[in-house]
């Protein structure tokens, strides 16, 4: 509509027009709105807005981001600003259509982010170590020079079809030790999987996580689990508040540094050893390829060593987690995800191939659903380089956005039954029998498990066949319930399961 604004005897024509908000009725300007007036919780003088994520007198919690997010919306709106820290803004993203106006703003540029702060403080001051803060904690030129060079390797399917037959070995030992073993709690044992999967394929070498020896406290694969655990706990409260580890040593920080001292011990020892070997392998390892790369050096090998080790395990240990639970309180849907492992795989034994994985769609529809339930994190965090009109105001660069996807994945203006967990909602065609869900129009910007675009993750290749491999030989040879509390999660910059992961597995002998 055309609204006329006199001014003396003259006539300013303004034109409105309607957006797409979670309120339909929401009407903004052509002309933005000053980045000040964008709604969001009052910051205080010194200390922002840290007073609202106090124990026991705060509304808000550092491991409860989606919940704070959903309240946030719930009150301010789809674009709120706040200042954790005085003086620095960060604005939380809830529209769809604004995500996708961040990462187009991108386009052309190297994608920047506000994160791993400390890592990259750890890195930086260890220059006999490493060239940079490395993949994860790297912005700009050295970041690209990193990306380019490591995703040539990554980014081939052939290179991740390679480690297929081993990946399917490991699992299937995996699954009988999980029809054998009583515990309280799985999710150690998920990680043990992880962390053996990861290492076979970035280092060729066989850490025997799963044996009786490794799973001792103190062998190496615990202590790397703990010290992965520990790093990513640590990291997203030493990125928000005061950051005074940036002067001198606080405890968290010492207990990240110690952690990382020893994953750098590991990977160090990995790494000079896989330079030194001449041997001939029946394939080569990513490790291997990337040392033959000229333009590499063994500190950006080091550093690289170290973020998969990051960040390999404990996301697709919780991802696993999360898929097994939704299986198991929904027997149905495990039902038809079996009926699909045992027409792929007509024996127990049967060997899984890469057109055992093109034909498994159900089962990608229930990782699909699984990250629409729980991703990975809250959303994505970007640094603007340009200034963005989000929902009408305008943004300018150098802001701090962070996307809300993990709360809008469970909105009703989005998903029908978003608390139910339907996997036919992804699936494109009936096979004749099953009805599919006539789900409504989904939007690409509101589900993204690994991130977006050139700064999306580097091994989502690999995660997707360990998790696809996994739930297929998990269903074909096991029936599985849930035993514990319903479960939610823990933002501890990876989203981690609350409660214990009680699952008691059954083997179908069939």
């Amino acid at each position: 509509m055309r609204v006329k604004q006199c001014i003396g005897s003259g006539v300013i024509k303004k034109l409105y027009v309607r957006s797409c908000a979670t309120d339909s009725s929401h009407v903004e300007e052509i002309e933005p709105k000053p980045f000040e007036d964008i709604p969001g919780p009052r910051s205080l003088p010194i200390i922002g807005t840290l007073y609202k994520y106090l124990p026991f007198i705060g509304e808000y919690s550092f491991v409860k981001m989606h919940t704070n997010g959903l309240l946030k919306l719930k009150r301010y709106g789809p674009l709120v600003r706040e200042e954790i820290v005085p003086g620095e803004s960060v604005v939380w993203v809830f529209r769809p259509e604004d995500i996708a106006k961040i990462f187009k703003a991108e386009a052309g540029l190297h994608p920047k982010r506000r994160s791993h702060l400390a890592l990259f403080k750890y890195r930086k001051d260890r220059s006999n170590i490493y060239n940079s803060g490395g993949l994860i904690a790297t912005n700009g030129t050295e970041w690209w020079r990193l990306r380019r060079e490591f995703q040539k390797v990554l980014s081939k399917p052939q290179n991740v079809i390679d480690y297929l037959e081993d990946t399917d070995l490991v699992v299937q030992e995996f699954v009988r030790l999980c029809s054998r073993e009583k515990t309280d709690d799985f999710l150690p044992l998920f990680s043990r999987l992880f962390l053996e999967l990861m290492c076979l394929v970035v280092f060729d070498i066989k850490m025997e996580s799963l044996s009786k020896e490794e799973r001792h406290e103190k062998s190496r694969s615990s202590r790397l689990i703990n010290a992965a655990f520990t790093t990513n706990s640590a990291i997203l409260k030493l990125d928000n508040g005061p950051m005074l580890w940036r002067f001198f040593e606080t405890p968290l920080y010492k207990k990240m540094r110690k952690a990382q001292n020893y994953m750098e011990e590991v990977a160090l020892e990995m790494v000079t050893q896989k330079n030194q070997d001449t041997s001939i392998c029946r394939k080569q390892s990513l490790l291997e390829q990337y040392l033959k790369n000229k333009t590499l050096d063994i500190k950006d090998i080091v550093g690289m060593a170290c973020d998969f080790l990051l960040a390999g395990v404990d996301t697709t240990t919780y991802s696993t987690a999360f898929a097994l639970y939704h299986l198991a309180r929904n027997t149905d849907v495990q039902e038809k995800l079996r009926s699909e492992a045992t027409a792929l795989l007509i024996n127990r034994t049967s060997p899984i191939t890469a057109e055992t994985l093109r034909n498994a769609i159900y089962t990608k529809a229930v990782i699909k659903e699984t990250f629409r339930m729980n991703p990975i994190s809250v959303g994505i965090g970007r640094i603007l380089q340009t200034d963005v009109i989000l929902s009408g105001y305008r943004v300018p660069r150098g802001t701090v956005v962070v996307t809300q996807n993990q709360v809008i994945c469970r909105l009703p203006e989005y998903f029908d039954e978003p608390n139910s967990f339907i996997p036919e909602r992804w699936l494109r065609d009936s096979n004749g029998t099953d009805k599919i869900i006539k789900e409504k129009s989904i939007n690409p910007y509101i589900v993204l498990p690994f991130g977006h675009g050139p700064r999306s993750c580097i091994a989502r290749r690999f995660a997707e066949q360990n998790l696809q491999v996994l739930l297929l030989r998990i269903c074909r040879n096991l029936r599985f319930t849930w035993c514990g509390e319903s479960l939610g999660s823990l933002s501890l910059l990876i989203n981690l399961p609350d409660k214990p992961i009680k699952i008691k597995f059954e083997d179908l002998c069939t």
